[in-house]
């Protein structure tokens, strides 16, 4: 036996959804219902657990065999379930390193990160049954007690044995179709480097981090207070029977003679700046409001395990387009950040559910519930957080790769790119544009906005004129920075003419180090660490402009499986953020021997013991991966007794 292809069903009381797999397999009513197998590729075998048939011996040994490569669509999955089904105490599970996940290998080529869309995409002979859906409803999760259903809350085979029947053919024809989809991408084989950062990724989901559950269950109790006051206080001046509906507050700010189409938070900032007072104050009551925190801290109320730690929130190859991580569960991806100066007595005064003390002293209890979202990860007791991140890595990599001799030098030197873009753009001696200086906020803005060829709606979306600016401002900044940076544009159009000729002549190419080539129907993108990149069915299509572009198929913002068209300035986009991830990917391989417990975007948060020195940690980040010479690194960090921004 070499290999073994697994599908299983599962049935948990918790919600899988909103809780993740870890806690999941927590509740004492978890069990594995079906087992679905193929040995080497063979036939495929369904083992009905749940009406009493047994794994074999071999399988058995197999899963805990790390010469079997055990195989599966999200196999984190499979792997988790079945270390508890196996015995294994909570907080261990089955090692990954003999593990290998036909999800991860889609992502790799471009595919959906599901069983059902990669299938499709593929054409396959077999694909998912549809009625899977249903049929999971029905065994795998509780059911509402009727009277037709004598009371029960929960489905077992015995009563619907057709379902069950129908359900072990799901099962069945589960692992054919991962099966089908490793041999349709056979070809294009995962390389062995990107499995190591895979089993990297699963041991920092096994590890997890500690979550404050005292200070989460009081913020949780303190939002629920305050969420009752601004209700109450909107209600006394509206007289609405629920101030918290937006349609019932945009119809009464409308009767007020206040029309506004949505209520958006950039939009009623603008309305609060010509709002009566009434109105303005039920605006901002109604900003407080969606500014509640409730559902984070509900979220880590949900997916902590017993043991007081939340595990499985990085999705590995969760952005395909460049290979990046993205976030599950609590989705530190998107944690607020925080700026109160009195950071740990603001936390304090919550871990002890002082909220007459909270409204006395902050303006805005939701806005430090918000702040503090952070500050729930703590390390173990005795032990502290080391969090270091890489300082301005996307404008180093595309200096880098663009060859801008002026950038690499500020980066070589003091590091300060925002007063450094603003000195060349305005032809300002930089010792001149200070912190406070309305031409860094340019240059600022303008470094954040224009690398991947934005103009001024790009300006807009990233707080233009919020910042400051005029209108009229913002098209000579655009050609201000372009004219300053001529080797990146000159990079956006040598990479759009590459990828047309690829795409276009069926002819490899390169720009800049970068590698193009069409191969099977697929457009690959190698990156300088030799990771590739892939456009699924490319083709050369025409844009909005009328002019050609290269055009292929990919998820898009609508979520769904459509053609999307490209050109050079977001295939750089693209290459520099999966050059970016790749360099924190080395990054973390590197210290593998530290306790890493989370990373977010270009920052890693290690739990380590008190002597740990956060120096040789960022000296080690600093260190240029060998694919990269030429490119100046530069980490940055700090120790903390819980998680925090400094």
């Amino acid at each position: 036996m070499r290999t073994v292809s697994i599908d299983i069903e599962t049935y948990s009381s918790v919600d899988l959804a909103k809780s993740g797999v870890y806690r999941y397999v927590e509740s004492p009513d978890f069990e594995v219902l079906l087992f679905g197998y193929s040995i080497d590729g063979g036939e495929v075998h369904v083992v009905d657990l749940a009406c009493g048939e047994k794994l074999t011996n071999e399988i058995r040994s197999a899963l805990i065999d790390p010469t079997v490569i055990k195989w599966a669509f999200n196999a984190q999955f499979e792997r988790i379930c079945l270390s508890k089904c196996l015995g294994l105490p909570l907080d261990q599970y089955l090692d990954p390193q003999s593990w290998r996940c036909t999800m991860i290998w889609s992502a790799y080529m471009g595919l959906p990160l599901s069983l059902e869309g990669t299938g499709a995409v593929l054409g396959l002979e077999k694909q998912k049954l549809m009625e899977g859906k249903d049929l999971i409803r029905y065994f795998c999760k509780p059911c509402s007690p009727t009277t037709a259903n004598s009371g029960r809350t929960r489905n077992l085979p015995t009563h619907d044995p057709d379902k069950w029947a129908a359900f072990k053919e799901y099962n069945r024809r589960d692992v054919e179709t991962e099966i089908a989809i490793q041999g349709k991408i056979a070809k294009f084989p995962v390389p062995e480097c990107i499995w190591e950062e895979y089993h990297l990724d699963q041991e920092i989901n096994d590890r997890g981090v500690a979550l404050d559950m005292e200070f989460v269950r009081q913020a949780i109790g303190i939002d629920n207070a305050s969420r009752s006051e601004l209700i109450q206080m909107m209600c006394d001046i509206t007289e609405l029977e629920n101030p918290n509906s937006v349609m019932q507050i945009k119809q009464w700010l409308s009767e007020q003679g206040l029309k506004t189409d949505t209520l958006g938070k950039k939009v009623v900032s603008e309305l609060l700046k010509t709002a009566p007072k009434p109105l303005g104050r039920v605006l901002e009551l109604r900003q407080s409001l969606a500014k509640s925190s409730v559902k984070k801290y509900t979220a880590m109320e949900n997916a902590v395990c017993a043991d007081g730690r939340a595990r499985g929130m990085f999705q590995f190859y969760g952005a395909n387009r460049t290979g990046r991580w993205a976030g599950r569960i609590i989705q530190l991806q998107n944690l607020p950040q925080n700026h109160l100066p009195d950071l740990e007595q603001a936390r304090g005064l919550v871990r002890s559910g002082n909220f007459a003390a909270l409204e006395l002293l902050y303006n805005s209890v939701p806005e430090v519930l918000s702040e503090l979202i952070r500050s729930a990860f703590i390390p173990k007791t005795g032990c502290k957080f080391i969090v270091a991140d890489f300082s301005a890595i996307e404008a180093r990599v595309i200096a880098w790769l663009a060859g801008e001799r002026w950038r690499n030098e500020v980066f070589a030197t003091h590091g300060k790119i925002y007063e450094a873009s603003a000195s060349q753009m305005f032809h300002v001696p930089i010792e001149e544009i200070t912190k406070v200086s309305p031409l860094r906020q340019k240059g600022k803005i303008a470094e954040l906005a224009l690398g991947y060829g934005g103009s001024v709606g790009a300006l807009k979306a990233m707080g233009a004129l919020e910042m400051g600016l005029s209108e009229d401002e913002l098209h000579p900044l655009v050609t201000a920075w372009r004219a300053s940076n001529p080797n990146i544009v000159r990079f956006w159009w040598d990479v759009d003419r590459a990828a047309m000729t690829a795409v276009r002549d069926r002819t490899p190419t390169q720009a800049h180090g970068i590698r193009f080539a069409c191969q099977s129907g697929m457009l690959f993108i190698t990156l300088p660490s030799g990771r590739r990149l892939c456009y699924v069915k490319p083709r050369i299509g025409t844009n909005q402009f009328g002019s050609a572009c290269v055009t292929y198929e990919g998820i898009g913002a609508t979520k769904k499986w459509e053609r999307l068209e490209s050109y050079g300035p977001k295939f750089v986009e693209n290459i520099v953020q999966a050059t970016s991830r790749d360099i924190l990917s080395y990054a973390m391989q590197t210290l593998r021997h530290c306790f890493i417990v989370m990373h977010v975007h270009d920052e890693i948060v290690i739990e380590t013991e008190q002597v740990m020195s956060t120096e040789v940690i960022c000296q080690q980040m600093s260190r240029t991966p060998p694919w990269a010479e030429g490119l100046l690194l530069r980490a940055e960090g700090f120790d903390c007794p819980f998680y925090k921004k400094d």
